[in-house]
């Protein structure tokens, strides 16, 4: 890592004040290609969603942030991830734009729109060799206001020139950020373009990680293999990933979010791989399978898969325009309970509210997706868990079973099992897609399928 952040590191800056030294560097650059920048894919697309949230509130200034950097330790930054409203209103994903702000003043006919950004720090700026942030020595070319305006289709201005009554709030939680969760419920045709290839690009991660299983069984932390491996498929494919990995091996499985991944992998056991690649335009897929290391199911996982895999299937059955999104839940946990009832997991109680069989699938089966991986978080209950299925809709179904190794309430054989199946889904006009069809769900499939890819 070079030098330099800013002039909290003065202490240790060794580049000369003079100004000769400032007067040679500025000086001796050939002019920066002219970029003919045009407008990105999803402008049109985020004019519509602008011109939707207008109508919505006339007559009301509406502000919403990029964000900042973020420090991730003393004076070296985070990637930038814009926030995702800001995203979605503007079109522009990837690392854009560190300080932006949109603003849409209201007009007589709605709103007009401006974005307000950072001008990068060029030859001839001091900045473009001292700010490491957004001199240009430091961060390479960056987009001026010319070119984003060209990009998106929106009004520019430098961010200096913010009107002073504009307070930008950190994290706003407001009308307006309900509105803008509710509306990405139903994609629009780019959206779910996105997510069919950030899906597409995920179940390449997930065959990239079956050959690599023998080797991570021989790894001290072979967790790691796994994540490492589908990780950087992720980063050559897309963005990155849109949220870590969990590459949960053995008893891990049945932690819910085990994102540590420094566990063996042992033949014999289940691994829990539930992993997403986000594009970069900020869209992720999320999607989960239980594998079985060596290849082949033991009786009792294979038992206890079918269960979940009947319990997605159950969830898949309802899906569909006009049913509630509740609905995919409790039709998936109708399967588990009824399952495990006659299994004699589930002990005798005779309160028919109990659901004393959630002890072991304790989150709910089902959430939207989009550009987050549990988008429309903001939205109401009313909206989302009792809101009716439409068309566009994207969402998962992942119902799972997890048995921890210290739970004395079920058999030994089940102690340390831990399993959930994983797909995006989307509604159409008379039913569902399943968008992650393409990766095997039923356990002879798995097998075969592992059996193909293994070296």
């Amino acid at each position: 890592m070079t030098d330099d952040k800013d002039d909290l590191n003065k202490a240790r800056t060794g580049r000369p004040n003079s100004a000769a030294f400032k007067e040679f560097l500025a000086g001796g650059w050939a002019e920066p290609e002219t970029d003919a920048t045009t407008l990105i894919a999803a402008a049109p697309y985020a004019a519509e969603r602008r011109a939707r949230l207008s109508e919505m509130f006339p007559g009301k200034r509406m502000v919403v942030p990029a964000g900042d950097l973020k420090v991730r330790s003393n004076d070296t930054d985070y990637r930038f991830r814009p926030t995702s409203d800001f995203a979605y209103l503007t079109g522009l994903g990837a690392d854009h734009e560190p300080g932006a702000v949109l603003v849409m003043e209201p007009t007589d006919a709605g709103h007009d729109a401006t974005l307000y950004l950072i001008p990068p720090a060029v030859a001839g700026d001091e900045g473009f060799y001292s700010d490491p942030r957004s001199g240009e020595f430091w961060i390479g070319r960056r987009p001026g206001l010319a070119e984003f305006q060209a990009m998106t289709g929106i009004a520019t201005a430098d961010l200096a020139d913010l009107p002073t009554d504009i307070k930008v709030a950190k994290h706003p939680k407001n009308k307006v950020a309900v509105a803008l969760a509710e509306m990405k419920f139903v994609k629009d045709e780019y959206e779910v373009q996105q997510l069919r290839d950030a899906v597409n690009a995920t179940i390449a991660g997930f065959e990239r990680v079956v050959p690599e299983l023998p080797r991570a069984t021989e790894h001290k932390r072979g967790e790691r293999v796994i994540e490492a491996t589908f990780d950087g498929l992720a980063r050559e494919e897309g963005n990155g990933v849109g949220y870590e990995t969990i590459a949960a091996s053995g008893p891990h499985a049945t932690t819910l979010h085990w994102i540590r991944n420094d566990g063996q992998v042992r033949r014999g056991d289940l691994l829990l791989l539930d992993a997403g690649v986000e594009m970069e335009s900020l869209y992720t897929a999320d999607v989960t399978r239980t594998l079985p290391i060596d290849g082949t199911f033991s009786p009792v996982q294979r038992e206890m898969y079918e269960i979940v895999l009947e319990a997605a299937d159950a969830g898949f059955a309802v899906a569909r325009p006009g049913a509630r999104f509740l609905d995919v839940h409790e039709a998936a946990m109708e399967v588990i309970e009824r399952r495990l009832t006659e299994k004699g997991i589930v002990p005798d109680h005779e309160d028919p509210e109990a659901k004393l069989f959630r002890r072991w699938m304790v989150h709910s089966t089902s959430h939207h997706l989009g550009i987050d991986v549990h988008d429309c978080g903001l939205a109401s209950r009313e909206h989302y868990m009792e809101g009716v299925l439409e068309p566009g809709m994207v969402f998962t179904i992942e119902p799972g079973l997890y048995f921890k190794a210290d739970d004395l309430t079920v058999p030994a054989e089940l102690r340390g099992i831990g399993i959930r199946i994983e797909d995006d889904v989307l509604i159409t006009e008379d039913g569902y897609e399943n968008l992650s069809a393409a990766l095997p769900r039923e356990p002879d499939a798995i097998e075969a399928w592992m059996a193909r890819l293994a070296r």
